[in-house]
């Protein structure tokens, strides 16, 4: 082997050796800079938390005695012991079905809870009941009233064991909250005590920092609106203390 060729083949082998430590420094940097960004991340980040912000008894819907100033389009209030949910929309939807159906074979979903995106007053999601008979007392009418008013087909186990039938409905609403009815006294005369609670549950979202993973959420405040005021309520007839 010549001299020239010898000098090249060291030259590529040196060449080698400083390339592949210069590519383990580079990674090595690298990996301690991902490293470095990842503990920063778990330090402090930035996340959306369910809080609750109120939660209650439901004593009876019904709806305003008078028209609210600012809400005409009240229709129907789930009466409550701290505060009444007026809804603004969907209202009329649950009118229909609580003014059509037999009262006593209502039931109210028990779970019953909405999200305050913005925490100023107006709440918003889903009221959802069932009505169950025995299926010979059902009539050809309130099958013809299920279909038109998006009842679903929702018989459990143990209603088919007495031959009944049950059909569930869900209403999307929205609405606003006010403070406690001026006759609310009157309406809680008119009701036996609760043999299972029926209660309501706002929340909202809000962005929390978090620091070294630890932060726990804490119970926020519900808000009522600026300009809500205590006003009467005619309750129907459906009473959910004796719907179970």
């Amino acid at each position: 082997m010549s001299k020239n060729t010898t000098f090249l083949s060291g030259n590529l082998i040196l060449k080698s050796v400083v390339l592949g430590a210069s590519l383990v420094a580079l990674l090595t940097s690298s990996g301690c800079a991902t490293n470095s960004l990842l503990q920063d991340n778990n330090r402090v980040s930035e996340r959306s938390v369910k809080t609750m912000l109120s939660q209650g008894q439901i004593v009876a819907f019904g709806r305003p005695a008078q028209a609210l100033p600012k809400t005409p389009n009240a229709t129907m209030v789930i009466v409550g012991e701290k505060n009444s949910y007026v809804l603004t929309q969907g209202g009329s939807e649950m009118v229909n079905l609580l003014t059509n159906l037999t009262p006593k074979n209502i039931q109210v979903e028990n779970d019953m809870s909405f999200t305050v995106p913005n925490n100023d007053g107006y709440f918003q999601g889903q009221m959802k009941l069932s009505y169950a008979k025995l299926k010979d007392e059902f009539s050809r009418t309130d099958y013809q009233f299920f279909l038109q008013n998006g009842g679903q087909d929702c018989t459990s186990v143990s209603d088919t064991r007495i031959n009944a039938q049950r059909f569930c409905f869900t209403v999307p609403v929205k609405g606003a909250i006010y403070p406690q009815v001026s006759n609310l006294s009157m309406i809680q005369s008119q009701y036996r005590a609760l043999s299972k609670p029926y209660t309501v549950t706002f929340y909202g979202q809000t962005q929390q920092t978090q620091v070294n993973s630890g932060g726990t959420s804490t119970a926020g405040k519900l808000v009522l609106l600026p300009f809500a005021l205590a006003f009467d309520v005619v309750t129907f007839p459906i009473q959910l203390l004796d719907s179970i």
